[in-house]
């Protein structure tokens, strides 16, 4: 029983330090973990998509579909917008729920 007692808290104590070192040494993070792909280029700015399958059925019902990534930068997450317009008022039909993209990690 005192094995395992000791087991646990050299566990614990691993754990802690790699917190510390983690959030405490610059680069240490990205070294280990690597970081995070860059941003595409049109981030925040609408753009037609034509050449979808979605896009192609938006079309057919006389509405035009319009995409967008948006980087929340409080929670690191990069999302896909999606929104409809009719194609004579050019208002908003509809919109789609965002979908997060997921981003790989490069490790160098």
């Amino acid at each position: 029983m005192a094995f395992v007692l000791m087991v646990v808290v050299a566990l614990i104590g691993v754990v802690v330090y790699l917190f510390f070192v983690m959030n405490a040494v610059p680069g240490a993070k990205a070294e280990r973990f690597g970081t995070l792909e860059a941003l595409p280029d049109d981030v925040g700015k609408w753009s037609i998509d034509d050449d979808s399958e979605a896009a192609l059925a938006a079309k057919q019902e006389g509405l035009l579909r319009e995409v967008r990534h948006f980087y929340h930068e409080d929670q690191q997450r990069l999302a896909l917008q999606v929104r409809y317009r009719d194609q004579l008022t050019k208002k908003i039909a509809r919109i789609e729920p965002e979908v997060t993209v997921p981003r790989r990690r490069i490790v160098s």
